[in-house]
Order: structure tokens, then C-alpha cells, then sequence
């Protein structure tokens, strides 16, 4: 990006979240995160906010715009799993899920929609997964929850795209983080044989295509999903 910009973070505090916010701050930028429990990387802003609350919402962005302007790019990051095969998924795991992951960018996106559309500008990045298009077994409330982040991405797209404002999906794949990590090594080297490229990302291979794509160089992608998944999802 040429010039810098304000940028909210949603789930910022750790993995792939919290390494969009580093590489944000890297280039320059002025940052914020929402986190329901620790903070952002150096140089960013941390306030407490949780996507499944409008009024928690709007009190976030209402104290980043008066510490550091209007919200011009938005990562809707913040998500939980609760995998659990489908006729054992009860009604609270799945609903819980969609609200957080699906609702939760709903609310982020509305809300910052208002200060795009005054200043004519606009980037919206929603951070998806492989699974929300390649599905997985244990996780049809993840998966419902990712995929339906492709429909909302398009549909701001077709709603808002003449107005300066793009709205994409990034769908990762397997990536290093706490979570891979503690799985047991047997699965991971399961898992690294099914992904052509033969190894899992780094959260930074992901941030940087976020980071791509909320510069001028991608001022013209829009409802686009780009996956950043060594291949796993081919096809879909």
C-alpha cells in the first residue's frame, strides 16, 4: 500500500490474527485488534470487543475511529471451532459457531461499511478456510460457517463495488500455529501428505496475501477467494 491506513483486525491477539496485525504494523500502518483476552502484536491497538455482540462492536470501532480515523480496511478473522460429528452436533455447537464466524463478520462488516461508503474507500478481507469449500467430517458448523463468508464477500461486492469498496475471501489451509503444533505427529505427517505442496504455511504467508490485497496493486479483485493452501483445495 502507498499511503497508510487505519485497519482493524478481529481476532488479533494470536495465530494467523495476530501475524496480519504484525505485518500491518510492519508496513506502516495504523492498527487495530479486537480481542475477547490478551492483546495485538507491538504498534497496534488492542480493544475488547466480541463479534457476537453489535453494541460490544460498535463501542470498539467507536474507540479506534477516535484514536486513529475511520476504519479503512477490515480483517474479519476472529472464529472458534467446535468439531463434533454431525449426529452427535447439537443445535448450541453449531449455532454458536455460525454467530461467531459467520454473524460475527456480518456485524464487523456492517459496521465498518458506514465510514467506507463516507469516504469512498474500502477494503474488506474475510478470512475463510479450506474447509469451507473442500468440507471435512467433524466440522459441518466450521465448514457451513467458512463457506457462507463466500456469499457475503460477493454480495457486499455487488452492493458496494461502485463505491471504491472490495470485499474478498482468503481461504487458508493447514498452518503452523498452536493448534497444528499440538497435534500428534503421525497426523500432521497425515495431513502434510495430502497438501501437494508436502508441508503446512506459516501465519505469515498468509498475512501477506492479506496485506496484498488490501494495497492499490488489488484495487481491482473483488469476490475473489484465494486460497493459501499448497494446493489442498484444487477445484474447489
Amino acid at each position: 500500500m502507498t499511503v497508510p491506513r487505519t485497519v482493524l483486525v478481529t481476532g488479533g491477539n494470536r495465530g494467523i490474527g495476530f501475524a496480519i496485525a504484525e505485518e500491518f504494523v510492519a508496513l506502516g500502518h495504523r492498527v487495530a485488534v479486537t480481542a475477547r483476552s490478551g492483546s495485538g502484536p507491538d504498534g497496534s491497538m488492542t480493544v475488547s470487543a466480541d463479534v457476537t455482540d453489535a453494541a460490544s462492536i460498535d463501542a470498539a470501532f467507536t474507540l479506534i475511529e477516535a484514536a486513529l480515523g475511520p476504519v479503512e480496511v477490515v480483517v474479519a478473522n476472529a472464529g472458534i471451532t467446535r468439531d463434533v460429528l454431525l449426529m452427535r452436533m447439537s443445535d448450541d455447537d453449531f449455532t454458536q459457531v455460525v454467530d461467531t464466524n459467520l454473524s460475527g463478520a456480518f456485524r464487523v462488516v456492517k459496521r465498518a461499511s458506514k465510514g467506507m461508503l463516507k469516504a469512498r474507500f474500502g477494503r474488506i478481507i474475510l478470512v475463510s478456510s479450506v474447509v469451507g469449500l473442500l468440507g471435512s467430517a467433524g466440522q459441518v458448523n466450521y465448514s457451513a460457517s467458512k463457506s457462507g463468508l463466500v456469499g457475503l464477500a460477493r454480495s457486499v461486492t455487488r452492493e458496494l463495488g461502485s463505491r471504491g469498496i472490495t470485499a474478498n475471501v482468503v481461504a487458508p489451509g493447514f498452518i503452523e500455529t498452536d493448534m497444528t503444533s499440538e497435534l500428534p505427529e503421525a497426523q500432521q505427517a497425515d495431513y502434510r501428505k495430502s497438501i501437494p505442496a508436502g508441508r503446512f504455511a506459516t501465519p505469515t504467508e498468509v498475512a501477506r496475501v492479506i496485506t496484498w490485497l488490501a494495497g492499490d496493486d488489488a484495487a481491482y479483485i473483488s469476490g475473489a477467494v484465494i486460497p493459501v493452501d499448497g494446493g489442498l483445495g484444487m477445484g474447489h
